[in-house]
């Protein structure tokens, strides 16, 4: 599957850290009848995420509240002990971001969204992506077509909504 507009989101379960240790979260119970942004990134702690991706969801939570969003969500290709201490490095913790740990990426592969960069030690990683879904069907797509952070950081996703 590659990813598109007007596409509905394959069934997936996340390993999330909770209050009481690792727990699971079924995608589709937070997706339904409600507005979220999910934002995906090759990996927590990196350069550019750290600097840039995950900064710019933080920055405009706010907004996207006010155009309806329920939720944010970041997703990576991490276990879920790293997704929880890079949520409490960054802030998103504080600003509510939700972190799903994609840990095999299984969810990644079946919406096309995995890649692999030998140069940096990346594999099965996801490509830098952030989407608007509606009750689990993607309204908003932006895919970066590099690996920096031009169109799929929170400002531009912000602009693709009006």
């Amino acid at each position: 599957m590659t990813l598109n507009v007007g596409d509905k989101l394959p069934e997936a379960t996340f390993p999330m850290m909770g209050a009481e240790g690792p727990e699971t979260i079924a995608l589709a119970e937070k997706l339904a009848g409600r507005k979220v942004v999910i934002f995906g990134l090759p990996g927590a702690f990196s350069r550019t995420c750290d600097a840039a991706h995950m900064p710019s969801f933080i920055r405009t939570k706010d907004d996207f509240a006010a155009k309806g969003v329920d939720e944010i969500m970041c997703l990576s290709v991490n276990d879920p002990f790293v997704m929880k201490a890079w949520g409490a490095s960054t802030g998103a913790d504080d600003a509510g971001i939700t972190m799903l740990a994609d840990a095999d990426g299984g969810f990644t592969k079946a919406v096309g969204m995995d890649f692999d960069a030998d140069a940096v030690g990346f594999y099965g990683r996801s490509k830098r992506y952030a989407m608007v879904v509606e009750d689990g069907v993607v309204t908003h797509l932006n895919i970066e077509p590099e690996l920096g952070c031009t169109i799929s950081g929170g400002e531009a996703l912000l602009d693709t909504m009006g």
